[in-house]
């Protein structure tokens, strides 16, 4: 809340330097702070009195913005980048996969790795397991194992994700 929007009937004033001004009238601290050509802003609604301060309003929004933006700027995205295999693929085809998983990884996403089913090849579906077991272990040098091995529907999924150094 800021100037007339403060009801209360007594409030704890704060100088814009951070003095203390005691305690008064809102109708007063209002006063004061059109003088000094400022903003009344309350900044502790539940305390006994309601603590304000008198503060550029308008300079503290701007403030506060950038220390937002500067926040955002610093965290780091990471994306669920996806890798999809069948069950009749072959070594160079799955080395080139592996290649495009580790690109994923060092770039710091993570990697599903995917491997879809159709037709016939739903009947073998466990004892193609062990090439999604043989691609984890290809990219163990840089990823951790994030998700298990899991079925579902007619697919058998797991996420790796880069190796924390």
């Amino acid at each position: 809340m800021i100037n007339e929007q403060i009801r209360d009937r007594e409030v704890r004033l704060v100088g814009e330097n951070g003095e203390q001004l005691g305690i008064m009238s809102s109708f007063d601290a209002l006063k004061m702070a059109q003088e000094r050509e400022l903003d009344l802003v309350k900044i502790a609604p539940r305390a006994k009195p309601p603590v304000c301060k008198i503060i550029d309003y308008g300079k503290y929004r701007y403030e506060q913005v950038r220390k937002q933006k500067e926040a955002r700027k610093k965290q780091k995205i990471i994306e669920l980048k996806e890798v999809r295999l069948s069950p009749n693929i072959d070594v160079n085809d799955m080395n080139t996969k592996v290649t495009a998983a580790r690109k994923f990884l060092e770039k710091g996403n993570k990697v599903k790795v995917t491997l879809r089913f159709r037709g016939r090849e739903m009947a073998h579906m466990q004892a193609s397991r062990h090439i999604l077991e043989d691609f984890a272990q290809k990219v163990e040098d840089i990823a951790v194992i994030d998700k298990p091995i899991k079925q579902e529907g007619r697919t058998l999924t797991c996420v790796l994700s880069a190796k924390k150094n």
